[in-house]
């Protein structure tokens, strides 16, 4: 990947000397070139190497920051400028109000991704169900939804072994460890004897050869969890077809996928059977998610 080029940073040295206030002024006029979200980058720097929360900033703007901080905050913010996706330097990312540890091996939660937890929510509110969460990831939408309804009965599994020991993680820190977190194939590792009333899944739906993989925040993230085959439906394709060994007779399965390929996961489950196929946008007013209860 290419490396934008970075303005010289001040010395540490020098960044010590900077007030709270002055810090966010220069970090974000540093980044400018390399963010569209400067000033809260530099922000988030600041809370991190303080170990402090974003109040804080606003309350000590006099404040300085030790050598040690300035050195670290040096080091960080070079990174970012880099493209390093903020996430992955502080190695946090909130998601349905939960702070969830991330990493390099697994995708960065998405905002939109929390349209699919609202959908599901909406629709099962007052069910006591049970859930499986395909692709898991951090286990961001298992462990949103679990969160929301303890008593619900949620699997969740990852191909990736170190997805599965990240998610895992987020449920002990989160005290969710009432979700099923393991290894699996899509569904090699579930049990045949098992039905669900919903499965959920945010697979990767990028086409190999999409410019947008050489783009910001994705350029850093696992390829495996971004790209499928067949113009990003391969993967699409395997859960629609294998769920429908899994759901319950009027169960439904939630599909995130790109913009442009609602018709084309529409069509995919029609021509399964499936039945009540929808599809919503997400906050940005582009087709996310679509969905589709399986039905005889």
């Amino acid at each position: 990947m290419s490396e934008p080029a970075v303005t010289p940073l001040l010395s540490f040295e020098k960044l010590s000397s900077l007030t709270i206030a002055k810090l966010i002024a220069f970090g974000q006029q540093f980044l400018l070139p390399h963010s569209d979200s400067a000033k809260l980058d530099t922000e988030i720097l600041l809370c991190f190497v303080m170990n402090k929360s974003a109040s804080f900033l606003l309350t000590w703007p006099e404040h300085k920051l030790t050598p040690q901080q300035s050195q670290q905050f040096s080091a960080l913010i070079q990174r970012r400028a880099q493209g390093e996706p903020i996430a992955y330097i502080v190695k946090i990312r909130e998601f349905w109000s939960l702070p969830l540890q991330v990493s390099p091996a697994t995708l960065i939660p998405r905002p939109d991704t929390e349209v699919l937890v609202e959908l599901v929510l909406s629709h099962h509110q007052d069910q006591i169900i049970r859930c499986l969460d395909l692709g898991t990831g951090t286990g961001a939408i298992a462990l949103a939804l679990a969160s929301e309804h303890p008593q619900w009965q949620i699997e969740a599994v990852d191909y990736s072994y170190e997805a599965v020991a990240l998610a895992k993680r987020n449920a002990d820190n989160l005290n969710l460890t009432q979700v099923n977190i393991y290894q699996s194939d899509w569904f090699s590792q579930v049990s045949g004897e098992k039905c669900f009333d919903v499965i959920v899944s945010n697979p990767p739906y990028i086409d190999e050869n999409d410019h947008h993989l050489n783009e910001g925040d994705v350029q850093f993230e696992p390829k495996t969890a971004l790209v499928a085959l067949d113009n990003g439906l391969a993967d699409i394709k395997i859960i629609a077809r294998q769920a429908l060994k899994f759901l319950k007779l009027g169960g439904f399965l939630y599909i995130e996928h790109g913009f442009e390929q609602s018709h084309a996961v529409q069509a995919i489950l029609t021509d399964l059977a499936y039945s009540e196929i929808q599809t919503i946008k997400d906050y940005s007013d582009n087709d996310r998610v679509t969905w589709a209860c399986y039905s005889i």
